[in-house]
């Protein structure tokens, strides 16, 4: 925004810009020319209201080509505003400042976006940098366009200090999840400044385009907006790389014949598929420099088909299909790079077949093959998608009850098209479902006065659902770059059929993943999981497709150990689990010992716990105090005492039914307490499935963690379910929370709970 300035644009960029034209087919619109036509408005006066001012021509132009019938009078409206508000603000270059938000409407109406788009486009700066408020856009544009303006505004950094970066991507991203042309507006807003860099000093040329790198691209990426995230790519290469893009450029530059070798082949491509009588539109398109650099790292010296690749276009879906058949008839087909992402589509709206072929003189061209829909997708993504509150009630939309001022009939009936295009559409076992997991209405057309929104994908369900367990700044900020650079992602299936019955993961996700996005803290008990019907450790990485079973302790205090977090992908996860152990520090760390001196009146060992127990019994200096059988206690259980016959004590947990009994029946409580005695002996039953091997796994186990068995029992089986009770000797007692989870990570044991006799299993896990 308005801490990027205008300059003369430098070689490195200019290299960028060529590629960048050669693209997209256009010239680069003469931002000095901008700023002419914008101050002959300011010093002419406003234009006729029949007409638009010069300044906004080319958006016009540009957003009529997508739209003819649209109705530019909001943007004339919204073009004066900008202008009068921004006047007398100067770029670093000297350039009138109306001239980016002017360039930034430009991008975006290249692309296709909606009338709304663009009128918040023109003033996205001017609530942040003018006296214009969010009120006096709502009232003059509408609640939808005052949204996507407050959204793209900075919060204050006199308010956040350091953290002003962190919460205005917050903010953004919030915004996001209602509306994603917030982001759209974003991304265009940075690509423009990006444009622009050059008079920054190089250290913050490096931070821009670092947090560029980190957040916008990956998002650009994700939301489908292949036109902004190459030439984003390639601005950061020049100025984070400079030395290896100057190699590119170099070779880009010594190969100008290059796409003549590409050339040839479409012309071979183009006679197939005439002869075979499906109609098809051959294009050669240049990599961008940063494509040309990975090639090169992938495959060394490049031929001249390495500096493109081919694209078909076609009318329908069949014609994708019908072109591939004919390729690897009259071609030698390359088949370990043919992809199909039109029957499996990409999580960011992508669809196209992937192929490469063999000519006769051998060289290698790689083909793209979609139709023309799919195309303007794989270009502007959910910019191609309009405005996705078409058809639903007002007080349903971004803002509550406004109107929009700029969505006409043809965004209308282009956003009706866009219906076909939900994000999940073509995933198994999402139809029917929202992002959220609940039910979805049917995918109608906006004649029907309702639509599936396509712009919540299940990654931006998942951002948005841990950024509120990330209050801190830098804990946010660290794990949303964590979170984005996954460039990948999966989808697995929920074994038990409950809604939704699909989970999306990042890819190299685990189970523990799995568990809080379906769980949430109640995962802190996961015990394992059952991976395509066979048991598996909560360390198993998950791949695309699988069927996840996942076991759940009954045991409240059960809680995750601390190598959970290395095999834990998701930041939701990761905090999760970082702030369930900071408020358990006796799960990672033995408790400290207790300062200061205790009264005690008696003391008695248990010689069968090897356990210390502190009674306080005056006048009865020989009384004996023991833990109860029932319920086994061992430090540091709060534990309840009472007199039993023979003058002793026996002492319970706080949490046994046998308190409430003696309780019921009148019996006062004996205060006890632990003693400084480390060692103790516990009970533990395991319930697990049957399988060979299991009693040794577990006995391995309950060595390994230090603990020696006294005595064991195993249950005969039913219903393939098998228990184990273990009465164990610990040397440390601290470790007894430790020991639990190692016994329940033995593939197989679905739970391990305290021992208590006389009551049923689900009083035991209490």
């Amino acid at each position: 925004m308005s801490a990027e300035a205008t300059n003369p644009v430098s070689a490195a960029e200019a290299a960028v810009t060529d590629a960048t034209a050669r693209r997209r087919g256009r010239a680069r619109i003469d931002l000095r020319r901008l700023g002419r036509a914008a101050l002959l408005g300011a010093t002419a006066g406003p234009a006729p209201r029949d007409r638009l001012p010069d300044a906004i021509s080319h958006v016009a132009e540009a957003h009529r080509a997508h739209h003819p019938e649209a109705d530019l009078t909001v943007l004339r409206r919204a073009y004066v505003l900008a202008e009068s508000s921004h006047r007398g603000q100067f770029r670093k270059s000297g350039e009138p400042y109306i001239t980016h938000p002017l360039a930034v409407t430009l991008i975006l109406a290249e692309l296709g976006a909606e009338t709304t788009t663009l009128t918040a486009s023109l003033l996205h700066d001017t609530v942040e940098d003018t006296e214009v408020t969010l009120d006096q856009v709502s009232r003059e544009f509408g609640d939808e366009v005052a949204y996507l303006v407050d959204g793209v505004t900075k919060v204050e950094k006199i308010d956040y200090g350091a953290a002003a970066e962190p919460e205005t991507f917050r903010k953004m991203l919030v915004a996001t999840g209602n509306d994603v042309r917030v982001m759209s507006i974003k991304l265009a807003d940075r690509l423009h400044n990006m444009r622009t860099l050059g008079v920054m000093r190089p250290e913050k040329q490096a931070r821009i385009a670092k947090v560029t790198r980190d957040v916008l691209i990956p998002l650009a990426e994700r939301l489908g907006v292949q036109a902004l995230k190459t030439e984003l790519e390639d601005l950061v290469f020049a100025i984070l790389h400079p030395e290896e893009y100057e190699t590119t450029r170099a070779l880009i530059a010594g190969n100008p014949h290059a796409g003549d070798a590409l050339g040839a082949v479409a012309e071979q491509v183009t006679t197939v598929l005439r002869e075979a009588g499906i109609g098809a539109e051959v294009l050669v398109r240049p990599r961008h420099f940063v494509s040309v650099h990975r090639v090169r790292l992938k495959r060394g010296e490049l031929r001249g088909c390495d500096f493109g690749r081919l694209l078909v276009l076609v009318a329908e879906d069949a014609d994708c299909y019908a072109v591939l058949g004919e390729l690897h008839t009259c071609f030698t087909p390359v088949i370990s790079e043919f992809k199909d992402f039109i029957a499996a589509p990409k999580f960011n709206l992508y669809q196209s077949l992937h192929t490469a072929i063999a000519a006769p003189d051998g060289a290698v061209a790689e083909v793209l093959i979609r139709t023309h829909r799919m195309h303007k997708v794989a270009e502007a993504g959910v910019v191609a998608l309009g405005n996705p509150h078409v058809g639903q009630d007002p007080a349903d939309r971004p803002g509550g009850t406004g109107t929009s001022g700029g969505t006409d009939r043809q965004d209308r009936a282009r956003d009706t098209d866009a219906a076909a295009l939900p994000w999940d559409a073509d995933r198994p076992g999402t139809a029917g479902r929202d992002d959220a997991g609940g039910p979805a209405g049917p995918a109608v057309s906006a004649e029907d006065g309702e639509r599936v929104d396509p712009t919540r994908p299940g990654w931006l369900s998942r951002l948005l659902d841990w950024q509120q367990a990330a209050p801190d700044p830098d804990t946010f900020w660290t794990s949303l770059r964590a979170d984005l650079a996954e460039d990948d992602e999966i989808t697995v299936f929920r074994a038990d059929g409950s809604a939704p019955g699909t989970i999306s993961l990042p890819a190299g996700a685990s189970c523990v993943d799995a568990a809080y996005a379906q769980h949430g803290e109640a995962a802190h008990g996961c015990l394992g999981a059952r991976v395509n019907g066979r048991l598996a450790p909560l360390s198993t990485v998950l791949a695309d497709g699988d069927t996840v079973q996942l076991l759940l302790a009954q045991d409240a205090v059960s809680g995750p150990s601390p190598e959970w977090l290395d095999h834990a992908r998701t930041p939701a996860a990761r905090i999760a689990i970082t702030r369930w152990l900071r408020d358990h520090p006796e799960s990672a760390a033995p408790p400290a010992a207790a300062t200061g001196p205790r009264p005690q009146v008696h003391v008695a060992a248990d010689h069968r716990s090897g356990a210390e127990l502190h009674a306080d019994l005056e006048g009865e200096p020989r009384a004996s105090v023991r833990p109860a059988g029932c319920c086994t206690p061992v430090p540091p259980d709060k534990i309840t005492g009472f007199r039993v016959r023979g003058g002793s004590v026996t002492a319970h947990r706080s949490g046994c039914a046998a308190v409430d009994t003696m309780r019921r029946l009148g019996r006062e409580p004996v205060a006890v307490r632990w003693g400084d005695t480390a060692q103790g002996r516990v009970t533990l039953v395991a319930e697990s499935f049957g399988r060979p091997g299991l009693l040794a796994d577990l006995t391995e186990a309950i060595a390994v963690a230090g603990a020696a068995v006294v005595s064991a029992t195993v249950e005969p089986p039913s219903e393939q379910r098998v228990r184990h009770t273990y009465t164990l000797h610990l040397p440390d007692v601290a470790r007894l929370a430790a020991l639990m989870r190692a016994m329940r990570d033995v593939p197989g044991v679905y739970d391990v709970s305290r021992a208590r006799r006389g009551s049923s299993p689900q009083q035991r896990r209490a």
